[in-house]
């Protein structure tokens, strides 16, 4: 007697059309997705389409925006790799709805949309907020430093540019006056047959070196001209009689380091793949990079202001992300907590400002050693860096900056360890800054989708 199998015919037509979603569990993150999507303003997407109504119709922006979101929530950002799953993966060939755009279009699409997807951010935000998933009591801030799309090795001092635009000037002369000469030979020897203008790969390849440093030359002296023209920009928080900025106050950027006459300095650097990144430091050596911040919502870990900058100290950060999570939730935490590397007495001042008790460590403290604790009133005559490391001696204290790594820390770790972000895939501080937005709006999606009950 043969064995009797379940029912197995892989070729077998439908006789009847399946419903896509029947292919999916309920509850399934790829139905989340869809679902949302039909609920976000994607109004700035749509007008850019409906300006034009000559040609080949495009593929529907809500299908893209929900093949993107749904990429970067599974750790799968490749515009290639998206293609390829809409071929292979059941989910993604649900949100396509059966087609299978091009990796081109794909990528194109979020060049076009970079800032209008970036803006879903607060969106998004909006609804875990409505879901109850915000609460502002503890908000914990902290940053990451992610991998450029480019090599440190690519980088080049001010000073080596220098020298090697005129040893590649010099260069690019004599390949110069040897091809004039091998011309002339062979005009003499075949005749004048030849265009003339051809010239030697070598000679392409250096001139072509020597161009790219020149611009990044370039670039770098006009960077430093207006740094040097413009007066140092005077914090309005040690101003009492200063009112307070109508917005977020400005990220801070990476300033060259200047001569006494405005030039670079010799050590000022620029990376030849992606000018606007830099060299960081981090845990595992030095990269060339972004300095990523997150503020989150100690709650469920909700990232309720993101960023990005190439200024890699952190201390310049805590007052734009305080206004950043003002601007996002329509209102301040409670509690801010960040680590040393964002203190000063500005930042403490500007904190308390904004209405925000701020808890900022002000010194490492030795692995292992105990945080002193302190009773009772605290010295009239402490300086504000002593008050806030009392601050974080007492009992309370202690029990709000203890929560500050359980906050801050795993969403970052999710990010890179589980869905594998890190490095970017783009290039250019405007387009890193897009892409930062995408990573954290995958976070809080992935958040929210565990948080609502499926159907």
């Amino acid at each position: 007697m043969s064995k009797t199998y379940r029912p197995y015919e892989p070729t077998q037509a439908f006789l009847l059309p399946p419903s896509p979603l029947d292919w999916l569990p309920d509850g399934h993150l790829a139905r989340f997705i869809l679902d949302l999507v039909e609920r976000l303003n994607l109004t700035a997407i749509n007008a850019y389409y409906e300006r034009e109504q000559r040609g080949f119709p495009p593929h529907h922006p809500r299908m893209m925006v929900a093949l993107l979101l749904y990429g970067y929530c599974v750790g799968v950002p490749s515009s290639r790799k998206i293609e390829k799953r809409t071929h292979e993966d059941i989910a993604f060939r649900v949100i396509a709805g059966n087609t299978h755009p091009d990796h081109t279009c794909i990528s194109e699409f979020r060049r076009i949309h970079l800032n209008a997807l970036a803006e879903l951010f607060v969106q998004v935000l909006r609804l875990c907020q409505k879901a109850g998933l915000v609460k502002l009591g503890h908000v914990a801030l902290d940053g990451t430093k992610l991998k450029a799309n480019a090599s440190k090795h690519k980088a080049m001092s001010y000073e080596r540019m220098k020298t090697d635009e005129e040893k590649l000037r010099t260069k690019v002369a004599d390949l110069l006056r040897a091809a004039e000469q091998a011309d002339a030979e062979e005009d003499a020897q075949y005749g004048s047959k030849r265009r003339g203008d051809e010239l030697p790969e070598e000679l392409q390849r250096a001139e072509g070196r020597r161009e790219r440093i020149a611009q990044l030359m370039a670039e770098l002296e006009a960077e430093a001209a207006k740094q040097h023209a413009s007066p140092a920009r005077e914090d309005y928080d040690n101003d009492d009689d200063a009112p307070p900025p109508s917005g977020p106050a400005p990220l801070p950027s990476h300033k060259v380091p200047l001569e006494a006459d405005g030039t670079p300095k010799p050590k000022a650097q620029r990376n030849f793949t992606d000018g606007d990144s830099r060299i960081m430091k981090t845990g595992d050596g030095f990269i060339q990079g972004y300095n990523c911040q997150a503020a989150v919502d100690e709650e469920n870990q909700i990232i309720v202001a993101q960023a990005v900058t190439n200024q890699p100290p952190d201390v310049e950060h805590l007052i734009p992300m305080i206004d950043r999570i003002v601007f996002n939730c329509g209102v301040a935490p409670r509690n801010l907590s960040a680590d040393s590397g964002y203190w000063s007495e500005s930042n403490a001042l500007g904190a308390f400002a904004r209405g925000v008790d701020p808890h900022i460590a002000t010194g490492r403290r030795p692995h292992g050693e105990q945080a002193p604790t302190v009773r009772g009133r605290p010295p009239v005559d402490l300086t504000l860096k002593q008050s806030m490391a009392r601050k974080l001696a007492t009992k309370r204290g202690a029990a709000v900056y203890a929560r500050r790594k359980v906050i801050a820390e795993p969403p970052f770790g999710q990010i890179k360890q589980a869905r594998g972000f890190r490095q970017f895939l783009l290039r250019g501080l405007d387009k890193v800054s897009g892409e930062w937005s995408l990573i954290t709006i995958a976070h809080n999606l992935l958040k929210l989708h565990g948080a609502l009950p499926a159907s």
